[in-house]
């Protein structure tokens, strides 16, 4: 019998995870991922108290840094006080984060709607799907862009364009067409971002024109296409950013024939561009709104959908419409309304541009020094930086790869110290750091961060 009060070796782990734990949560990019013990601040540590630096935060979940102190002891004055209540009653926590997050989006974009909560962001876009659903008059199709990540429930895995999160398992239903995404850096040779943004806006007006286009019947005047679901800025896509004028001229498309806009912020939400919400930047208004991930820090596992009042108002999505036991839960709303009031009280939307500014002018001049670095681009302290091979263009997985690994050993010195830098993997072709790091991380760390990455490469580069 398995004594699980004995300590157990790192290796003795790594044989029980073999045996028993499913892979098939994780997302094992290494043979041996890394163990760690503690965290804090823009820091993970090992078993030995090593520092590595993380640019990731948990896939852009932890924006307000590990360890938060105010977030933690909201968490824990709510795990004292009322940490469970079944979803058939009340609670002050969830009706006060519904009535901020409405709010905030009233004022902003114009429009009275209500807030609807899950326990991530794949089941909050499929809440999503029913709301939308439900008031399309029977159209079940949605656009979807290429390079677009909304999450693997077979829900979300429709409207995600990588085939592999649904090889085997097949399509819920024939539900998306797969639009091109402005990614300016593989686009047309000799457009601007600006102009490539305009064409593939005019190719999308251009499918209405015609029933041979199979998306619109034109003497019925009627899409079967209900919604267009977009994220922002594009996450496990590689933090392609589109140009300002982009989604103004997709909404003036969609609103001529019918169709609505589905934004998901679960990646960019939270401050992580210098806006609560990144679709701020853009000028249009959604008409759903999916967020989740860094509302609660990643203290407990919350998302959640806005949607116009006549799309989930009681009346059209009644009870029980979507429900699951632990949607608004009082651990992860209550956290969630510590953290809203904390970011709102800040100065974030001054703070992350200009640190953005500063990390992007430093990977700048990485990329003067390193012709493997063939694109760098940020909004806010969403930043990318594209691998290539010495031409500058052609995809460097395998540096990618390898950078990731080499950072990981934690054996970078610096001061004669021993550390590490923890990295994410992006992009359509999995050659692209995606930064997300903490906003309150410091210009000492953006340096240190910088330094790192310089050293990284010259390894991994001269290997």
């Amino acid at each position: 019998m398995y004594d699980a009060a004995a300590p157990l070796t790192e290796a003795e782990l790594r044989e029980l995870d073999a045996q028993y734990c499913s892979w098939g949560d994780t997302v094992h990019y290494m043979d041996e991922p890394k163990f760690f013990e503690s965290c804090e601040g823009s820091y993970m540590f090992d078993a030995e108290g090593r520092p590595y630096l993380d640019l990731q935060m948990w896939y852009s979940t932890v924006n307000f840094g590990y360890a938060n102190p105010r977030l933690n002891a909201a968490a824990h004055a709510q795990l004292n006080r009322l940490p469970q209540v079944a979803s058939s009653h009340l609670h002050r926590e969830k009706i006060e984060l519904a009535a901020l997050i409405a709010r905030d989006v009233e004022a902003k974009f114009g429009r009275k709607g209500r807030v609807h909560f899950n326990v991530g962001g794949a089941q909050a876009i499929d809440d999503s799907l029913k709301i939308v659903r439900n008031s399309a008059g029977g159209r079940t199709r949605m656009f979807s862009f290429q390079g677009g990540y909304h999450g693997r429930t077979l829900g979300a895995s429709t409207i995600t364009s990588s085939y592999r999160y649904r090889r085997r398992f097949g399509h819920f239903g024939d539900t998306a067409h797969f639009l091109e995404f402005p990614y300016a850096f593989r686009g047309p040779k000799g457009m601007s971002k600006e102009e490539y943004g305009e064409k593939i806006v005019a190719d999308f007006a251009r499918l209405f024109e015609s029933d041979f286009h199979a998306v619109y019947d034109v003497k019925a005047e009627q899409s079967e296409f209900a919604a267009l679901y977009a994220e922002p800025i594009q996450g496990t896509g590689g933090y392609v950013i589109p140009p300002l004028n982009f989604f103004k001229g997709m909404k003036k498309v969609l609103d001529q024939y019918g169709v609505m806009l589905v934004v998901d912020e679960v990646q960019m939400g939270m401050y992580r561009t210098g806006k609560l919400w990144a679709i701020e930047y853009f000028g249009v208004q959604p008409d759903v709104m999916v967020f989740g991930k860094s509302v609660t820090n990643g203290l407990n596992p919350l998302a959640g959908v806005w949607a116009r009042d006549e799309l989930i108002n009681p009346t059209v999505f009644p009870p029980g419409s979507t429900h699951s036991t632990f949607n608004a839960n009082p651990m992860g709303t209550a956290v969630a309304l510590e953290t809203l009031r904390m970011a709102t009280q800040g100065d974030y939307e001054r703070t992350v541009p200009e640190k953005g500014a500063y990390f992007l002018d430093g990977l700048k001049e990485l990329q003067r020094r390193w012709p493997q670095i063939g694109d760098v681009d940020g909004l806010g302290l969403a930043l990318r930086c594209e691998l290539c091979q010495a031409d500058g263009f052609t995809p460097d997985k395998a540096l990618m790869d390898r950078m990731v690994a080499e950072g990981l050993k934690g054996d970078l010195l610096v001061d004669g110290k021993p550390m590490g830098l923890i990295l994410n993997v992006g992009g359509y072709y999995k050659n692209v750091i995606t930064l997300a790091p903490s906003l309150d991380i410091t210009k000492d760390e953006i340096d240190l961060a910088l330094k790192l990455l310089d050293m990284l490469l010259r390894r991994c580069v001269e290997a």
